[in-house]
């Protein structure tokens, strides 16, 4: 019997003050959120991260607004992929439009049934964020968009 072992995809969802985290299985057939960090921590905690688990990419939101034209928090965020590809150049390092994932995911939560102080925490809304960026990403990748 032969073990296939793959590496795991991880999703970012930046922010200037958290940045939420989500990361797939071994399989990279499901995403699930890891956790939400301030936005300084980000590369040590990557760099920790990357020691201890195989990961292949590295995705991240991009904002868009309506028009599918750069938002305000744009310019930020291609900041910090510029900054990942050169730190981790050895990783692929992709975007991806990242339009209602923030009220996708409160919804999420409230459907969920979480209590009112759980819809509240802005950092449980960004983990689920990156997690929504992850599954988007997977499909596309499913589809052969990626």
């Amino acid at each position: 019997m032969y073990l296939c072992v793959m590496s795991k995809i991880l999703a970012i969802d930046y922010g200037t003050k958290r940045v939420g985290i989500a990361v797939t299985d071994d399989l990279q057939i499901i995403a699930s959120g890891l956790q939400t960090i301030h936005s300084s921590e980000l590369i040590s905690f990557l760099e920790k991260y990357l020691r201890e688990n195989p990961v292949e990419t590295i995705v991240v939101g991009m904002p868009k607004n309506l028009m599918n034209k750069a938002a305000d928090s744009t310019k930020e965020v291609e900041k910090i992929v510029k900054h990942l590809q050169r730190k981790f150049s050895t990783l692929k390092i992709e975007t991806i439009d990242e339009r209602f994932t923030s009220s996708i995911a409160s919804q999420a939560i409230l459907q969920g049934g979480a209590k009112k102080k759980q819809r509240q925490n802005k950092g449980l809304v960004d983990e689920v964020s990156a997690t929504i960026i992850l599954q988007d990403y997977l499909q596309q990748k499913a589809n052969g968009f990626r």
